[in-house]
């Protein structure tokens, strides 16, 4: 496995980074900002949060494999429109400069610095009685699920 040096309190609270599911014919993408990675079960693993209203839930759902990729700081103004449009809507990768490319048995962008390969091993849905209230009131004051919680164990990682 390649070294993936992160500063893993920023990369995806400042940097952003995209999570993709499906096939380079059929994929839904969506900018996250939070997330984290590490090792559980003696597996380097990542961990994605996804609301269940979000069209990229579905295709999480539906496939064993995502990525997680990160982006230089050119590529901000994308991950925005990213993260504000939805793929229900449209082709909302096709109002950005990224071009879609194979990544093991998923998909990620060819402008990508960093690309993980992730295998899903384990989801559990947030409870939001169990978060101290004053996140709870910012983060999920409305009747909307909680995310749902992907822990991923990561198979590979793609640099530039």
């Amino acid at each position: 496995m390649k070294q993936f040096n992160i500063s893993a309190f920023e990369v995806y609270d400042k940097q952003w980074a995209l999570v993709t599911a499906g096939n380079t014919n059929d994929y839904n993408t969506m900018t996250i900002s939070w997330g984290g990675v590490g090792t559980l079960w003696n597996k380097p693993v990542v961990t994605v949060y996804i609301r269940p209203s979000r069209h990229t839930f579905g295709y999480i759902e539906n496939n064993e494999y995502f990525t997680v990729s990160f982006y230089g700081e050119e590529f901000k103004k994308d991950l925005g429109t990213l993260g504000r449009l939805s793929g229900r809507d449209g082709d909302k990768v096709a109002q950005t400069s990224l071009t879609v490319t194979p990544a093991g048995e998923s998909v990620t962008f060819e402008q990508a610095e960093t690309t993980l390969v992730c295998k899903k091993l384990y989801y559990n849905d947030i409870v939001k009685e169990n978060i101290p209230e004053d996140i709870r009131n910012k983060n999920y004051a409305s009747d909307e699920p909680a995310h749902r919680m992907y822990v991923a164990e990561v198979v590979d990682i793609i640099t530039k």
